[in-house]
């Protein structure tokens, strides 16, 4: 049985799971796309609507599904939980701790995300597919406007709540304002509209209500979670995420006209390489400030990965070309070792050549296969693109030693997103050193 925390995830068996949350909750599910939007009404399975094929709420509250009975184009399925009484706050009661069985006996895994606070419903998990199988990843991602703000988000088309189930104070979402001006700005440009993604909507969405809370501008809410995290912990995962974060402007507009004030801040609005966004805000209800979120983004892909893998592998070969130096192969096994590293630093959140076990880079590289006598390695954190990161390396001399050293013959490179810092990247090279 596997314990899992926001963002960890688990291969699943082929077949058929029960998902059970005990206590005063109803679970939902939203059937979707890579887009992250449902096809249809009929992809949302809730009180009123108990079954879609894959996905049926159980007699006993509990929810079935078999991603093998999927509407064809499927590929998501989003557990959402919120109170079986309409309009009671997740705090005031016990938290919502998810069970997920086969058809075996035992546990597969088990799920408690942290406590909610004014949240009414969560994002509670995911299932996936990943290549042939498919995959369980915890979430844990609040909404405090109700099912009706996860439905709209995901693109279902649903009535308003009624007025007995307010949204919390100070919490709104963004809506068709931004993407309208949006759209006409890259139009004028002669670039093709952003793409607005559930998952990146609902983090842009709590990380204002966590600044909102906080009463200040920051990356990091006071729950010590970044907007990163928030955003890989929901399930979106990218190659490139850049953020706004702004206080003051009262309208989309408004937000807007200041984005386009100044030519940094506008340059994720006009960067072709940046395909989806969001915009989330939130009113401090003691001091009446509105704190904005907005994200753009390049999705992860897995051939997205190797190419940027690539570039960073081909601008460190021109860096050691200009010192007279021989260019590092690509090396599987260091690759693999880099590429784990990246990830394992983003997701427990650490940043050392040390792994919290004590491994070194060549515990590592020798655990992955390499055999190489001489092993060094580079890690860098929060850099937006392999550019800025080698650049960063040759501007820091133990690093450019690293890179300069001609003994060297060949690199693996990882790079992961999420964690505190937004991408962690890795170079491990390997020869007679």
């Amino acid at each position: 049985m596997s314990e899992l925390t926001a963002g960890g995830n688990l291969a699943l068996p082929d077949a058929e799971l029960s998902i059970r949350v005990p206590g005063p909750f109803d679970l939902a599910v939203l059937i979707t796309g890579e887009s992250g939007k449902v096809a249809g009404d009929s992809d949302f399975v809730f009180y009123n609507q108990p079954s879609a094929p894959g996905a049926r709420l159980l007699p006993d509250g509990g929810l079935s599904v078999d991603p093998r009975g999927l509407r064809a184009g499927a590929s998501r399925l989003t557990v959402v939980v919120g109170a079986a009484e309409p309009g009671t706050p997740l705090a005031a009661l016990p938290v919502p701790a998810m069970t997920v069985t086969g058809r075996g006996p035992g546990v597969l895994a088990r799920f408690t995300p942290a406590r909610p606070t004014r949240e009414t419903v969560l994002l509670l998990a995911e299932i996936y597919r990943r290549g042939t199988g498919w995959k369980l990843r915890a979430l844990g991602q609040g909404y405090a406007d109700g099912l009706a703000g996860i439905a709209r988000d995901f693109g279902v088309d649903v009535a308003e709540e009624p007025a007995q189930e307010p949204a919390a104070p100070g919490a709104s979402v963004a809506g068709d304002g931004f993407d309208a001006l949006v759209r006409a700005r890259r139009q004028a440009a002669g670039l093709p509209p952003l793409t607005q993604d559930a998952r990146l909507t609902a983090a842009a969405r709590a990380h204002a209500e966590a600044m909102a809370r906080r009463g200040r501008l920051d990356a990091e809410g006071a729950d010590g979670v970044s907007v990163f995290q928030r955003v890989t912990a929901g399930g979106y995962r990218y190659l490139r995420l850049e953020q706004h974060l702004v206080s003051g402007p009262g309208t989309d507009a408004e937000f807007v006209e200041y984005c386009l004030a100044d030519g940094a801040r506008s340059a994720p609005l006009y960067d072709a390489d940046l395909t989806d966004a969001a915009l989330g805000r939130a009113t401090d209800t003691g001091s009446g400030e509105t704190y904005w979120t907005a994200l753009w983004a390049r999705p992860f892909t897995a051939r997205g990965l190797t190419a940027t893998a690539a570039e960073v592998r081909s601008l460190t070969n021109a860096e050691r070309a200009a010192h007279g130096l021989g260019p590092l192969a690509d090396d599987p096994c260091l690759t693999t070792a880099a590429q784990a590293f990246s990830t394992d630093m983003a997701a427990r959140a650490f940043y050392s050549h040390t792994s919290p076990e004590g491994l070194q880079p060549w515990d590592r590289a020798a655990a992955a296969g390499a055999r190489h006598r001489g092993i060094a390695e580079n890690i860098a954190c929060g850099q937006r693109s392999p550019r800025e990161v080698v650049q960063g390396w040759m501007d820091s001399p133990g690093h450019r030693a690293n890179i300069l050293t001609p003994g060297y013959t060949h690199l693996g490179v990882g790079f992961a997103d999420g964690g505190p810092a937004g991408t962690y990247w890795t170079q491990l090279f390997g020869g007679s050193g």
